[in-house]
């Protein structure tokens, strides 16, 4: 089985604690794309938390793609421009901030650039958010929220206590109506139901004309968990959530210890 598409997470996957692509992962992406093997990253963040990281890599060329909001967009990682999009809409949106006020959870609001808010009591996770990725925070009260907007994702932020206590809360309906998955003890992700990061992959493979036997992704949480599922190999990191291990062919080292070179050697020239 030849590797010819691997899919890799960001946060606690490709980066270490300190949000760094340490020397050895690196020099291993290069390596497999110096033998014709696409590099999709695929995170959560928006595409303005992931320009930098294309750049070290050196994916900011055109031929190159970018799954970004876990799967709610998938652009161009030279200049960020849409290839797929599986967006929700203004109802969507409003519908699940009133949601997160009936549940008890602060709440935010992707478009393609912005970050919103219209919680004035602003989440300090919002603001981590905006600060780790760059993305512009706004606030914006709920019903001036312009109806043109699309998002490709929205999210319930909270102190993992309340957050919790909030999900319990949540209407079954609404898992049939929209993808929803945690990204950290703190974040509840919730995107169009035909988004996530395996079907994110699936898009980008049918582009490429890549079988999914030749695909691997690597990742580490909730969010990974349909792109592991998906891949030929699914790898699990050494840190991951034990549902990812249960369901990863491989499980490798933790994002401390390499675990994305040790992948990438493992499987690249089988």
């Amino acid at each position: 089985m030849s590797i010819k598409l691997i899919a890799i997470d960001l946060d606690g996957t490709l980066l270490n604690k300190d949000y760094i692509i340490t020397p050895a992962v690196k020099k291993s992406i290069l390596t497999a794309r110096s033998h014709d093997v696409h590099i999709l990253l695929a995170t959560g963040r928006p595409f303005v938390g992931v320009r930098q990281y294309l750049r070290d890599l050196e994916l900011d060329k055109v031929g190159c793609y970018c799954l970004c909001n876990n799967g709610g967009l998938i652009v161009h990682a030279n200049n960020g421009k849409p290839l797929f999009e599986t967006l929700l809409d203004h109802k969507d949106y409003i519908y699940l901030e009133s949601l997160s006020h009936q549940i008890g959870s602060h709440f935010h609001a992707f478009n393609h650039h912005v970050l919103y808010t219209a919680n004035r009591n602003i989440s300090k996770y919002t603001i981590h958010e905006s600060f780790i990725t760059g993305i512009p925070l706004y606030f914006c009260p709920a019903n001036e929220m312009d109806k043109n907007i699309k998002f490709p994702k929205v999210m319930m932020i909270d102190h993992p206590d309340i957050l919790n206590k909030a999900i319990e809360r949540i209407p079954k309906e609404v898992y049939k109506l929209y993808t929803i998955m945690k990204s950290s003890p703190y974040y509840l992700e919730i995107l169009n139901k035909n988004a996530n990061k395996g079907k994110g992959v699936a898009l980008i493979a049918k582009y490429l004309n890549i079988s999914r036997e030749n695909i691997m992704s690597i990742g580490d949480h909730d969010n990974d968990l349909a792109m592991v599922k998906y891949a030929g190999i699914g790898v699990a990191m050494g840190n991951a959530e034990p549902i990812l291990k249960e369901v990863a062919q491989f499980i490798t080292n933790t994002n401390e210890e390499d675990g994305v070179m040790v992948a990438i050697n493992k499987f690249l020239f089988l």
